[in-house]
């Protein structure tokens, strides 16, 4: 299991004062990534304009370089402000597959300071249902943590 107090400590540790968000997703996307074997692809979608969602700091192959707002799991916590925990992708109407072994995901919304969606944290496993509500719980707190103070 997930040690997320460590991580959490972790992750305020390396990134207390930061206030550029690309930094920011950079260092939670390298820490979630490298924290648990489950992880296969770890990274943010930031919307970049209307509706759309590009690729942001990763850690893992590659991505799909834009999700539309209406397309996917990244698209579905777009949308809905969500979060998204898949534990089968290919029973996912509408998944995007970026990754052919990617089996679970999971989506987290991530707001600024203001309450506005800035980007989503997606998860992506190699392992059928993966993900459970205390990963999306956890994770969230971390993000929510993170970015909802001023940043640049």
């Amino acid at each position: 299991m997930l040690d997320y107090t460590a991580l959490s400590q972790r992750i305020h540790a390396l990134t207390d004062g930061e206030t550029d968000t690309i930094a920011l997703m950079a260092t939670i996307a390298c820490e979630v990534h490298h924290s648990d074997a489950r992880f296969n692809w770890t990274g943010f979608y930031r919307v970049t304009a209307p509706e759309m969602l590009k690729i942001g700091p990763y850690q893992g192959g590659h991505g799909c370089l834009v999700i539309p707002f209406s397309r996917g799991v990244c698209g579905a916590c777009a949308r809905s402000g969500q979060a998204q925990l898949v534990a089968d992708v290919h029973a996912f109407a509408d998944h995007i597959a970026c990754s052919s072994s990617t089996l679970s995901e999971l989506v987290l919304p991530v707001r600024n300071s203001k309450g506005q969606l800035i980007a989503v944290f997606d998860i992506d496993s190699d392992q059928s249902n993966a993900f459970t509500a205390t990963d999306r719980d956890e994770l969230q707190a971390i993000l929510d943590r993170t970015f909802a103070r001023e940043l640049t």
